[in-house]
Parts: structure tokens; C-alpha cells; sequence
């Protein structure tokens, strides 16, 4: 008989301590080198991908069942994908869903993200919780050749998310108006033809549904780039100002955005804000943000809101918090992790300014958290005596 072997790894993942993981390569060739987390949503993997929260890291999921139902233009976050690379245990299938338009393989070639399947993603979890979001480089060579100790010394040589500004690489170059609301069965998005609120939305890294969610709670929005001056928001005259999403160290894009946050908090606006808008408000509020082990990844996070008991479950994306200990006075604390404990809301004391941790848009997740877009109207409403 003849001897048979495994087939010749064609991708490698290095972890800064040197710790290496072999599988299969898909999608680009060449190689990242990025911050390393976990996501545990069951559903999602496209939208994840093109969600601008990601920049400068790779993603990997917990999820076995990666790529099986294709991909598609409706499910973007973004115009492309922003996550720097995936991990995923097992090699994607054939896509079985009658939305696929391409195969996920074909769709991360074509637009530049490597990915390895084939990987011991459970061990790989536990590696990053014991030592918190570890500094990798991930190589896909078709040939299967790799030069380990240059891996390895580029996953050391990252400079890490800790004091980057990643919101100027994903934000809009410039502003536009948004209608679309929220997909719904048969219609699929369909446009706001009737907004009662006017809102701006910084975009820090928006995700598109967040977009969609406002528009169908009846807000016309205008979205502006992330390094928007508060008179260049106040030009608008809105009546409520949104707080978005996005990547990177809160403190390093609040050298800009705290300015202006403070500048729109004056005119006593209503303000929203939603994970990295959430810890910019607190920032300039006079809270502390700090670096987490490993940050919360998924759609399935236990989240309690303080003022009525009520538990939701939400989806998450962020590798920084709030510091609780932080928060000034006059400040509350309305939202906390039943994970950690860790803060997930915030509010101003008598006024119409609070923000969540967790992404009440969700997509993918549960939609447990919509009410806050309401909250967001009804503030707005009440502030124009309506």
C-alpha cells in the first residue's frame, strides 16, 4: 500500500508568543497581521466581517458552521469587508441558501481578506481568554511555504489597537443622506418617505442597519465624517445627534470627537450613542475608558437594564469599556454585563443624553435592545413639544 499523509498546510496563523496554527487557506493570498478575538455568533459571519468595529483585527468564530449559506450583497455592513482576516474550524462548504449570490471563498479572494479554516478554534478561544487579544499574523501560501520566524516576529512587531485611531481609516469621505429602513418580509428595504426627526449620525464606523434602524423609528439622517466639527453638526440644525459605532481606541479618536461631543451637549440636544459613540460620550462626560482582556464578541451577551430589572440579549463588539469607577456625578449607570459586570449604558441625570455598550440593531443578533431607537424619538419629540 501506499503511504498517504495529510495534505501540506496552506495557511499559518502566528501568535506572538510563538504559538503556531496550521490549516487550509481561503480567500486572498499573502499575509495580515492584526489583533486576534473571538466571535460567538451562530448566524452573521458577512455581516461581522463588513463591520467597520473590526478594523485591525481577525476574527475568529467559535461557530463551526462558517460560509454554508453563501453571501450577498444585502448583508453588508460596509462596501467591503473591514475585518483583517477569519479563523474558522471548518473548511466552508458549497453555499445552500436561495439569497447566496457567491460563495464566501470566491468574495474574500476578490476583495483582499485571507482566512484558515481546518483550525482547532476551541483551543485557539481559550488562548485568547487566558491571555487577552493576542498579536497574530496570518499567511495563506497555496504552496504551503512559510518563513515561521518572520511570522512570528511581525505578529511581535504590532503595534496593538491601544492609542490607534482606526475611525479616520473607516468613516465616510464625505457626508450623504440615509432613508433605507430596516429589511422586512416580502418588501426587502423599502425607503422613509415620512421622517418627523432630523438627525445627524457621526459616522465613526456606522454600521448600515444602525442607518436603517434610525430611518425606520422616523428619522431622516444626514451622516458626516468622523472628524466633523460641532459647527459643521449644528449647520444642520438637527433635532438629535447620533453617536455611531466603530473601531479602535476611544481615547485616540476622542482627541477630535470629545471637542465636539462637548459642543453639541451645550446646545442640550438629544444624543444617542452606540459602543465607540457610547464610550466617547462618557469621555466627554469626564469618564475613563480602559483596554479589556478580550472584549465581548457576539450575539448572545446578557445585558440588565438597571431602571427596570429587565435582562436582554443583546449583540456586542468592543474591546474597550468604560471605567464604572469613572463616571462623574450626575452620570448613571443604566445597563451592566451579567458576563463581568462591566458597564454597557449611560445616561445624563435630567437630560435627553444616554448611549448603550451593545448594538441594539444587532444584525446578526437579537433584537431585544430596538426600544432604544424609540427612546431616541421620544426624546426628540418631547424636546419639540410634540
Amino acid at each position: 500500500m501506499p503511504h498517504t499523509s495529510e495534505p501540506r498546510p496552506t495557511a499559518c496563523l502566528a501568535l506572538a508568543d510563538g504559538t503556531l496554527f496550521y490549516g487550509r487557506g481561503f480567500g486572498a493570498t499573502g499575509v495580515t497581521v492584526a489583533e486576534l478575538c473571538f466571535n460567538t455568533a451562530m448566524t452573521g459571519y458577512q455581516e461581522i466581517m463588513t463591520d467597520p468595529s473590526y478594523a485591525g483585527q481577525v476574527v475568529t468564530f467559535t461557530f463551526p458552521h462558517v460560509g454554508n449559506v453563501g453571501v450577498n450583497p444585502d448583508d453588508d455592513e460596509a462596501g467591503d469587508p473591514v475585518a483583517a482576516g477569519m479563523v474558522v474550524k471548518w473548511d466552508p462548504t458549497e453555499p445552500s441558501n436561495w439569497r447566496a449570490v457567491e460563495p464566501l471563498d470566491d468574495w474574500l479572494a476578490a476583495r483582499g481578506r485571507i482566512a484558515i479554516g481546518s483550525v482547532d478554534t476551541r483551543r485557539l478561544t481559550r488562548a485568547i481568554r487566558q491571555q487577552g487579544a493576542p498579536h497574530v499574523a496570518l499567511e495563506h501560501s497555496p504552496e504551503g511555504n512559510f518563513d515561521i520566524e518572520a511570522l512570528v516576529a511581525r505578529a511581535r512587531a504590532f503595534a496593538g489597537l491601544q492609542g490607534m485611531d482606526l475611525a479616520k481609516e473607516v468613516t465616510c469621505a464625505q457626508s450623504y443622506r440615509w432613508n433605507e429602513k430596516r429589511w422586512a418580509w416580502p418588501e426587502g428595504y423599502t425607503a422613509q418617505e415620512d421622517p418627523k426627526f432630523k438627525v445627524v449620525a457621526m459616522d465613526y464606523g456606522a454600521k448600515r442597519n444602525i442607518l436603517r434602524c434610525l430611518a425606520s423609528a422616523g428619522c431622516d439622517v444626514t451622516v458626516l465624517p468622523a472628524t466633523a466639527t460641532a459647527e459643521e453638526v449644528l449647520a444642520h440644525n438637527p433635532d438629535g445627534v447620533f453617536l455611531s459605532n466603530g473601531p479602535g481606541d476611544p481615547a485616540a479618536t476622542g482627541e477630535y470627537a470629545v471637542p465636539m461631543i462637548k459642543a453639541v451637549l451645550a446646545k442640550d440636544l438629544p444624543v444617542f450613542g452606540i459602543c465607540l459613540g457610547h464610550q466617547m460620550l462618557a469621555l466627554a462626560l469626564g469618564a475613563k475608558t480602559i483596554k479589556m482582556n478580550h472584549g465581548h464578541h457576539g450575539a448572545n451577551h446578557p445585558v440588565k437594564d438597571k431602571d427596570t430589572g429587565k435582562v436582554e440579549i443583546t449583540s456586542m463588539n468592543h474591546g474597550f469599556a468604560i471605567d464604572t469607577q469613572s463616571l462623574p456625578e450626575g452620570i448613571i449607570e443604566t445597563h451592566v454585563s451579567l458576563f463581568d459586570g462591566s458597564n454597557c449604558g449611560i445616561r445624563v441625570d435630567g437630560r435627553p443624553v444616554f448611549s448603550v455598550q451593545h448594538h441594539p440593531e444587532a444584525s446578526p443578533g437579537p433584537q431585544d435592545s430596538f426600544y432604544l431607537f424609540e427612546r431616541f424619538t421620544a426624546s426628540m419629540a418631547e424636546r419639540a413639544g410634540r
